[in-house]
């Protein structure tokens, strides 16, 4: 019986230590309530971006594309990687456009946006831009 007390008492002594180490690096849960408007926000731009990823999914705009030298992976990467606010234009100016017809606009946008992210260095796409070059 005294062998049995000398081994559990340090064993609890480290057990104990060890759970209280353990409590001390767990990251305090936060919770904070979602208003309705954020989540219809958050759904919006996700049917934005799908339906610009539609409009991208056109053989007459991935040609197009390749023929200005762009990767539609590349494309469809840029897409996912908009802002809220970029998508929503976005969605807009294709929506705006008569059938048909907008994806000369559609793909003139889709240019302009790249090219700038290309010339901040944001992104890799035309092998013609000087990455940085706005950057002192």
């Amino acid at each position: 019986m005294e062998l049995f007390r000398r081994i559990t008492k340090p064993v609890s002594l480290v057990v104990t230590a060890g759970m209280i180490a353990l409590s001390l690096q767990m990251p305090m849960a936060n919770a904070a309530m979602v208003s309705t408007a954020e989540v219809v926000q958050s759904l919006q731009t996700q049917q934005d971006i799908s339906r610009i990823h539609e409009a991208l999914n056109r053989d007459e705009v991935k040609s197009q594309l390749s023929q200005m030298g762009v990767d539609p992976a590349l494309v469809q990467a840029r897409v996912d990687a908009l802002s809220d606010s970029e998508a929503q234009q976005l969605a807009q100016q294709l929506d705006q456009m008569p059938a048909g017809s907008g994806v000369v606009g559609a793909l003139l946008f889709i240019f302009i946006v790249l090219l700038v992210t290309d010339l901040l260095g944001l992104t890799s796409v035309f092998p013609f831009t000087k990455k940085g070059s706005m950057h002192p």
